[in-house]
């Protein structure tokens, strides 16, 4: 029969060790104690450990009270389990710590009972089991370092490792709002600014510089906009031009006395940028200025006006004199003197431009 003051406690400090690994895993560890994932793992270890000896004392047991306990367990690891696989977008790490689990256990469980039901058989089946592990553990670290690439390596690459991404410069104003240090200790400042007033469309990026998860959550139930877990040192960004132009408050759903609030004032006013076709430009000379400036960087969605100044007429023409196919993008035709043209443009890149009449005049407009 089971050995119930056996179970007991297995079952007791199995069921705490479990919930402090998922803990761990979920990033919610630092908010307790630094180190609970080891200690929480010697604790679930150390449970185990008790329970088998219980369950399987004088062989496997099939006690109401043995299926009882077996039941609560099980219970709460698939409870628990099912709740943290679910946020699996954010906990990258559980599904291998969940196979390295069950690499633990079933070998353990096999090999216990075996040594109680079927002793002749242990000695065998014991090594078959610690043959494999090796074998296993072998295959997978000489595959991992030693594959052929990101497709074929059983270790997961970081983004640095398995692809160059050039990095996309921010096509909208980014205003930033940061959680500081010990803002999770009441009475510390949380959100820094606390209330944030931005135009519709701009972006919002909370930085965690605190030393604990946190999120940024709308108020009261995040159905608005809703970050997750914002580990140390991460960020979340929040695209501005899907709300409405009102206030919203928003807080921490891991400490909810963390709290601030967003103004949407509306939509932002058109960002405009000038360039002046200089006097004189039609002659070509050392030192003389043709378009001023001559390189211009603007953000994204950024009008260019151009204005001659110039006493002959001029085009603004996209590319270069050299191109085969020039004025895709944009062509003023030409431009007579005092008057204007206007471009605006709404993706990244860099855009060469020249006069058709002047090709010695060109100009370049960098966006990003």
């Amino acid at each position: 029969m089971s050995d119930w003051d056996l179970m007991m406690p297995g079952m007791g400090l199995t069921a705490i060790g479990l919930g402090g690994v998922v803990l761990s895993y979920m990033g919610i560890a630092n908010t307790f104690l630094t180190g609970m994932q080891a200690l929480s793992g010697l604790t679930m270890f150390v449970g185990l450990v008790f329970l088998a000896a219980g369950i399987l004392n004088g062989g496997v047991s099939t006690s109401g009270r043995a299926k009882a306990t077996t039941l609560v367990i099980f219970g709460i690891a698939g409870s628990v389990g099912t709740y943290a696989l679910s946020l699996n977008a954010v906990v990258t790490s559980l599904p291998r710590f969940v196979g390295v689990l069950l690499v633990i256990i079933v070998p353990c469980v096999v090999i216990a009972f075996t040594s109680m039901k079927m002793p002749q058989h242990f000695k065998p089946i014991t090594i078959i089991f610690l043959a494999a592990m090796v074998v296993a553990i072998s295959s997978y670290t000489a595959l991992g370092f030693i594959g052929p690439g990101a497709q074929f390596s059983l270790h997961p690459q970081n983004a640095t490792t398995a692809q160059t991404v050039a990095p996309q410069a921010p096509t909208v104003p980014i205003i930033p709002v940061e959680i500081p240090l010990n803002a999770s200790v009441q009475g510390n400042p949380s959100f820094s600014p606390s209330t944030i007033s931005v135009p519709k469309g701009d972006m919002i990026e909370w930085t965690n510089n605190d030393k604990v998860p946190h999120t940024v959550t709308s108020a009261p139930d995040g159905t608005i906009f809703d970050s997750n877990l914002i580990s140390p040192s991460k960020s979340y960004k929040l695209d501005t031009s899907k709300l409405d132009a009102r206030e919203y408050d928003y807080l921490c759903t891991v400490h909810p006395f963390m709290t601030g609030k967003i103004v949407i004032t509306g939509e932002a006013k058109p960002t405009t940028a000038n360039v002046t076709i200089a006097t004189g430009a039609s002659t070509q000379k050392v030192g003389q200025k043709y378009f001023d400036p001559q390189e211009l960087s603007a953000k994204i969605d950024t009008t260019v006006v151009w204005t001659n100044s110039d006493s002959a007429s001029h085009t603004v023409t996209s590319g270069k004199p050299s191109d085969n196919q020039t004025g895709t993008i944009f062509d003023s035709s030409l431009i007579k003197p005092g008057n204007t043209f206007e471009h605006g443009f709404n993706s990244t890149g860099s855009f060469d431009y020249f006069c058709s009449v002047h090709p010695w005049m060109t100009g370049k407009v960098t966006v990003g």
